[in-house]
């Protein structure tokens, strides 16, 4: 009985010291993932759209006309946010668990 006082003493006297710290991790957290998912999905048929003009164009490739380095970006850059998505989630856990 003691020990369980004493544990729910310590979270409690953990929220209020770190409470300010852990609600800005939510919401840096929370708003990077929607923003991400946001743009992402904006942009995604734009870069389907490129994606097939490439695909019929193949040929005309060489002339550098149409380029697939937005496409590559824009693959990397999904990458890279879904990364540092979860990254933030299992942050998140670690705070608050």
């Amino acid at each position: 009985m003691h020990f369980n006082y004493v544990a729910g003493l310590a979270r409690k006297v953990t929220h209020k010291k770190w409470g300010v710290k852990m609600d800005l991790l939510l919401w840096i957290t929370v708003g990077f993932i929607v923003f991400g998912f946001v743009v992402l999905v904006s942009m995604k048929k734009s870069m389907e759209r490129k994606v097939a003009l490439i695909i019929e164009n193949k040929e005309s490739m060489e002339s550098k006309q149409i380029s697939p380095k937005p496409v590559v970006w824009w693959i990397v850059g999904a990458t890279v946010w879904g990364l540092v998505s979860m990254f933030l989630i299992v942050r998140s856990f670690s705070v608050y668990m």
